[in-house]
């Protein structure tokens, strides 16, 4: 399964008010681990960066200047997702408010919620925590995030990618090998191996039923 896990920056946090886009981040995940797939893009909003969202993402008008404008990047953003079973985002609404915002200014298609993962949505009704920022699930999971000095797109979608894969059930999501597991593994013939039998010596025994009388209303001894 083909995913794509996605962050923006923008100069403000309303698209209705004429906040636009400075930068959108991509990563490419085939069943929840990256491929090393990316794409990254700094956009040109075509007017000021407040310094207030300068001082979250490091990104500046001056620096913006040299970088296209969203009209000539689209169709190779667009191209990136392809086909993707879904955009996993944290706090979807935010940046899918802003890049259909784009996509309608260009009399593209907007991209529907349907293809839309909210990582955000999954945390609340996954797990219990204080908190649920992308920082505070790094936290939880243990997740380096020294890196991240400012909030950019790609560094959070890299964050993002750790998040979503722990909030599926991390690495070892289930107890079968997949086929390509199957397939690395070689299994040696080991009949001409010794036996080896190591019963418990009588201290041990001693050991453990000491231990078991310490239990307090063990459920083997339950009758229904």
């Amino acid at each position: 399964m083909r995913e794509i896990i996605l962050d923006t920056e923008t100069t403000g946090l309303d698209p209705k008010t004429g906040d636009r886009l400075v930068e959108i981040g991509c990563l490419e995940v085939y069943d929840y681990i990256p491929t090393g797939r990316t794409y990254q893009q700094y956009i040109n909003p075509l007017r000021d960066v407040p310094q207030q969202a300068s001082k979250v993402h490091g990104i500046t008008s001056d620096f913006l200047l040299s970088y296209p404008t969203f009209d000539k990047i689209v169709d190779d953003f667009l191209s990136f997702i392809g086909d993707a079973d879904s955009l996993v985002i944290h706090n979807a609404p935010f940046d899918m408010g802003f890049i259909n915002m784009e996509l309608g200014r260009l009399g593209r298609p907007p991209i529907p919620n349907t293809r839309v993962i909210d990582t955000l949505k999954m945390a609340r009704s996954t797990i219990r925590t204080s908190a649920y920022s992308l920082d505070a699930l790094c936290t939880k999971f243990n997740i380096d995030k020294s890196q991240r000095t400012f909030h950019g797109a790609l560094i959070d979608c890299d964050l993002l990618a750790k998040v979503y894969l722990e909030l599926k059930g991390g690495r070892q999501r289930t107890f079968a090998f997949n086929a390509q597991v199957k397939k690395e593994v070689a299994y040696k013939d080991q009949s001409h191996r010794t036996h080896r039998f190591s019963p418990a010596s009588s201290q041990e025994k001693e050991a453990h039923i000491n231990a078991l009388k310490e239990i307090k209303d063990p459920r083997w001894m339950l009758i229904e």
